[in-house]
C-alpha cells in the first residue's frame, strides 16, 4: 500500500514492514485505533465554527509580530502565497502567561484545550512506534523525545476563492498554484486530522506525487526535517501539497510535535552504520528561522536541513 494504515495499539510485524518501507519513500502512513475520537470529533465543530465567523470577528485576533499566534489569511510557502486561513495556538501552561489570542466563545478555547492534551498523547505513541519500525532493540540506541510544550496547533481552512479583497491582494504577494505549496515540516512529525475532501499529496522517491487519501476514523502522519536528521537519510522528511480547491471547502488541523526546546539537531549515535550527514544545529534557531519565513518573504526560500549537510 502506497501509504499504510498502521493499528497504533497492535501493529504487526507486516504493519510495521510497510510504515518502514512508507517512512523510507515518502515519510507518509495512517493511524488507526487512536481512541480520542470524541476530542476530535470536538474540535472539528469548534474549527467549523471559528471559520465561519464573519471576516471582522477573525481578525480581531489576527497575527502580529508581537503577538505570533491566532488568525492568519496570508501566509508564504516557498514564497508564494497559500490560499488558505489558520488559526495557531500552543498548550496553555499553568503559571506561565497564556500567549494565545482566543476567540471570546469559552466553548472553543475549552475544546482546543482538550484536542491538543488528547494529540500530544497520540504524538508521543507514534514516535515510539516510528522507532519500532526502525530499530528491532529500542535499547541499543539512545532515543530523543519531542516535548508538548513546544508543540503546536493549527486549524487550516482551505476555501475555493481567495479570501483577501482586492486592496489587500495587491498589498502582497500573489497566490501561487496550489492551495498549500510543496514543502517539508521542520519537526519531528505531524500528526494531521483531514476532512473527507481530499487534496493532500505527497512526493513518493519512486513515483513521484501521489494522493495520501481520506480515511474515516484515522489520523495521518507525516515526518519532519527533525526525523531525517535524527535518522541520517533513512527516513525522510515528508515533501507535501494541497492541490487547489475547486468546487468544496477543505478543512484540516494538523499537531506538530516538536523536539526539546533546547534540543540539539544531530544524527543518533548508533542509528546508522555510516558516517553522521549533518552537523548538530540548535531546534530552536531552525524553528525560528522557518516561521519567519512563512509570514515574511525574506527574499529567498526557507532554510532547509541541507544547510547543515556535510559536505
Amino acid at each position: 500500500m502506497k501509504v499504510p494504515t498502521i493499528d497504533l495499539q497492535k501493529p504487526d510485524s507486516g504493519q510495521l514492514k510497510n510504515l518502514d518501507a512508507a517512512c523510507r519513500d515518502h515519510g507518509f502512513f495512517l493511524i488507526k485505533n487512536h481512541g480520542i475520537r470524541d476530542a476530535i470529533s470536538e474540535m472539528w465543530d469548534a474549527s467549523n465554527w471559528f471559520f465561519n465567523q464573519t471576516r471582522g470577528d477573525k481578525l480581531s485576533i489576527i497575527r502580529t509580530e508581537e503577538k505570533p499566534l491566532g488568525f492568519y489569511d496570508r501566509e508564504l510557502t516557498k514564497r508564494m502565497r497559500d490560499l488558505k486561513e489558520v488559526f495557531d495556538f500552543i498548550e496553555p501552561r499553568p503559571g506561565k502567561e497564556d500567549i494565545n489570542q482566543w476567540p471570546e466563545d469559552k466553548g472553543f478555547k475549552e475544546a482546543m484545550e482538550s484536542f491538543f492534551q488528547a494529540a500530544s498523547k497520540i504524538a508521543e505513541k507514534t514516535l515510539e512506534l516510528v522507532f519500532k519500525a526502525l530499530v528491532t532493540d529500542l535499547n541499543s540506541i539512545n532515543a530523543p523525545i519531542g516535548d508538548a510544550h513546544t508543540s503546536t496547533v493549527r486549524l487550516n481552512y482551505y476555501p475555493v476563492g481567495d479570501p483577501l479583497s482586492t486592496k489587500e491582494q495587491d498589498e502582497v504577494n500573489k497566490l501561487g498554484d496550489m492551495a498549500l505549496h510543496h514543502h517539508t515540516d521542520p519537526n519531528i512529525l505531524t500528526l494531521l486530522l483531514q476532512d473527507m475532501t481530499g487534496g493532500l499529496q505527497t512526493k513518493s522517491s519512486e513515483e513521484g506525487w501521489i494522493d495520501v487519501p481520506p480515511e474515516e476514523d484515522t489520523i495521518v502522519v507525516n515526518l519532519g526535517d527533525t526525523m531525517q536528521v535524527w535518522t541520517n537519510d533513512q527516513y525522510v522528511a515528508a515533501m507535501h501539497r494541497v492541490v487547489p480547491r475547486t468546487t468544496t471547502d477543505r478543512y484540516s488541523t494538523p499537531y506538530f510535535y516538536n523536539p526539546l526546546r533546547e534540543a540539539i539537531l544531530e544524527p543518533i549515535s548508533g542509528l546508522s552504520e555510516g558516517e553522521p550527514k549533518y552537523r548538530p544545529f540548535a531546534w530552536k534557531d531552525y524553528i525560528r528561522a522557518r516561521v519567519e519565513d512563512n509570514y515574511a518573504d525574506l527574499g529567498e526560500d526557507d532554510i532547509q536541513i541541507e544547510r547543515f549537510r556535510i559536505a
